[in-house]
């Protein structure tokens, strides 16, 4: 390789190090307000799980964004977080004896609230993810999602 084309294969490499061809890709952000009625206590914590996928919806430890709220005296709770834009599903429940788990009687049924995105009420089965599903899009968007006692 002669003296030149040396000089130009550094410069490219050096070029391509400095300035890639392909910038890290950024993902959109949609602000999301969540409200949640009826509330059966106005003191006990809520939590609330996002999922943004059907493999990982309901599944432990697979939320992609986890939260904790605890009402201050109030029957409906408001909040805004950041979700990336696209599909996602919201399982939520009320923790009425702060006990810090879901109550289940014998059969595996939650006796304590619970309630899903898109206010489904499942009857015999769980829910999957394209029944909750919504779609964050936009300037900004709000999910209303009523407790179920």
């Amino acid at each position: 390789m002669n003296l030149s084309a040396s000089i130009l294969l550094k410069i490219s490499l050096a070029t391509g190090l400095l300035f890639p061809a392909h910038a890290p890709i950024q993902q959109d952000t949609v602000p999301v307000t969540v409200v949640i009625t009826n509330l059966v206590s106005p003191t006990s914590t809520i939590t609330l799980n996002f999922y943004n996928s059907s493999e990982s919806f309901l599944k432990s430890g697979k939320a992609a964004l986890h939260k904790k709220i605890v009402p201050q005296q109030q029957n409906t709770v408001q909040f805004q977080v950041e979700l990336e834009s696209g599909e996602w599903a919201i399982a939520l429940s009320q923790d009425v004896n702060d006990n810090g788990k879901m109550d289940r009687n014998f059969l595996g049924i939650p006796t304590e609230p619970y309630a899903f995105s898109n206010n489904v009420r499942p009857r015999f089965k769980a829910p999957d993810f394209e029944e909750c599903m919504f779609v964050a899009e936009g300037e900004s968007q709000t999910v209303a999602i009523r407790l179920e006692k």
